[in-house]
């Protein structure tokens, strides 16, 4: 996300009062969620901008998806040489060793 572009959000009771500044916010490339008692409900944001609205970091930060605890981690995989021709279960069996 363009680091001059901000995310803010904002109660109805907030949007009501001041609906003039957050459409002037929005107009100049901010990006405004608008919440129901904490939960996001609906989106302002620039006219022709929506690409940028769709990125990670907006989802992240309008609370619609949680940023990864941790980096997703592949193990080693396992290489094992089997004869052609084997069924899905003997196959599974000689790799388990049964």
């Amino acid at each position: 996300m363009n680091d001059s572009i901000s995310v803010h959000h904002v109660g109805t009771r907030d949007l009501r009062a001041n609906l003039a500044h957050h459409l002037r916010a929005a107009e100049a490339g901010h990006t405004i969620f608008v919440t129901v008692d904490g939960k996001v409900v609906a989106q302002l944001g620039p006219v022709g901008h929506a690409d940028e609205s769709l990125s990670i970091e907006a989802l992240i930060a309008s609370g619609l998806v949680e940023a990864p605890s941790n980096s997703i981690r592949q193990g080693p995989q396992a290489v094992f040489d089997l004869p052609a021709g084997l069924s899905s279960e003997r196959a599974l069996r000689e790799i388990r060793g049964r």
